[in-house]
């Protein structure tokens, strides 16, 4: 069973302090970003250094949510280009944004949503 994503809890996090509200690095804080950062392709390393002080854990909210936003909008980008491709016909043009995609994503969960339309893109049914 693929792992529980937490990522709602970090965005409503990282809004929170791009709000201006108080930041607390409570024990369930801690919890969620050694949950979640892993999901992103941060090292535990990572994690535990930026979980010694509030000022770099915050950082630490705001660079997962970060990664999911941006991650998400190149993903959401790249499926709907590569489909349009698919239905002009053009089958090559339609890997080209997955490929891109799989070029520069860090993600594991979003590298492996482009891999699977890449793939289907091969299977022809």
């Amino acid at each position: 069973m693929p792992e529980e994503l937490k990522w709602d809890e970090v965005r409503s996090l990282a809004r929170r302090l791009s709000e201006g509200q108080p930041f607390a690095l409570t024990d369930e804080v801690r919890a969620l970003l050694r949950h979640t950062a892993p999901q992103v392709a941060m090292s535990s390393e990572e994690v535990e250094r930026a979980l010694q002080q509030e000022s770099s854990a915050a950082s630490l909210v705001d660079e997962v949510a970060r990664r999911i936003r941006v991650g998400s909008r190149r993903l959401s980008r790249a499926i709907n280009e590569s489909a349009n491709r698919q239905d002009a016909g053009d089958i090559r043009g339609a890997r080209e944004p997955l490929e891109e995609v799989l070029a520069v994503e860090v993600v594991p969960h979003y590298r492996s949503i482009a891999q699977t339309h890449l793939d289907a893109l091969d299977d022809p049914e």
